[in-house]
């Protein structure tokens, strides 16, 4: 069995895996709800970690207070940004002041160590257990098929195959032009191969590129890194042709473009855990 160690941050996860503190960490990076984590899209991008799996779990809110505290008594709700928002119906109901923190779990915790009735966290039931909370009420999220999910990061890539379902995950940049983007995804497409995300972030580095508009003087875009991710194996040569084609026809030459290859990942296909 698995020992889990906490952190406090998404990207102290990161480096407790490359610091060889941990074997493996799970970060979530997709809500069902919520959307997209992009503070751990770009922490993908900085670290050196390979993606080896993904799982995704139901989610179960549950308000948090002190032993004997009705709901009626609270003032202020504690959890992580998230967690408030996909709980926005119930805390619009309860009329309590909405306060941010790092985690759910953190939230428990404090309400747990400063003892204020009026206080409450949302937060998991296992939370309320090892923090001797009540369980006020349970399911307070505004959907009940709400799911996250997690992906799987190790120091190691794992080795692709053919015998079971992957997904591949890179990420590019492209030069600026007409349907560059619709080419780009074309590559996929003409080889059968499903896209299950995409996902756009700015580049940070150079946010702005300046594109010559004919006679209509020179522009200023957005430039953004683009997320995908499909569904075959590298070990697959539909997939070889497809990233083939697309690193010699659409690639920028932007310096962005040295970590294609390192952030290419193979993971096995989603395990859905039940409620």
């Amino acid at each position: 069995m698995c020992e889990t160690v906490p952190c406090d941050q998404f990207e102290a996860a990161f480096k407790a895996v490359e610091l060889w503190l941990v074997d493996k960490a799970v970060l979530p990076i997709e809500n069902s709800v919520g959307g997209s984590i992009h503070r751990n899209y770009d922490l993908l991008l900085r670290h050196r970690l390979h993606i080896v799996g993904e799982v995704e779990l139901p989610v179960n809110h549950c308000l948090l207070g002190l032993p004997g505290v009705r709901k009626e008594e609270l003032k202020r709700v504690l959890s992580h940004p998230q967690a408030l928002d996909q709980c926005e119906m119930t805390l619009n109901q309860l009329g309590a002041v909405r306060v941010n923190v790092n985690d759910s779990a953190g939230a428990a915790q404090m309400v747990a160590s400063e003892g204020t009735r009026d206080t409450g966290a949302i937060a998991s039931a296992r939370a309320a257990e090892i923090y001797g909370l009540n369980i006020i009420a349970e399911y307070i999220q505004d959907y009940s098929s709400n799911i996250t999910r997690y992906l799987i990061l190790a120091r190691e890539p794992l080795i692709s195959g053919t015998d079971r379902p992957y997904k591949t995950s890179i990420v590019f940049a492209l030069e600026e032009g007409p349907g560059v983007l619709f080419k780009a995804l074309a590559c996929f497409s003409l080889r059968d191969i499903n896209l299950s995300k995409i996902e756009s972030r700015p580049q940070r580095n150079n946010p702005l590129r300046v594109v010559d508009a004919s006679n209509k003087g020179s522009a200023k875009y957005f430039d953004y890194l683009f997320y995908i991710d499909f569904e075959a194996s590298m070990a697959e040569p539909r997939a070889q042709y497809a990233l083939g084609h697309l690193q010699v026809t659409y690639f920028s030459t932007s310096s962005e473009m040295t970590y294609f290859q390192r952030k290419s990942a193979f993971y096995q296909n989603t395990f859905k855990a039940r409620k």
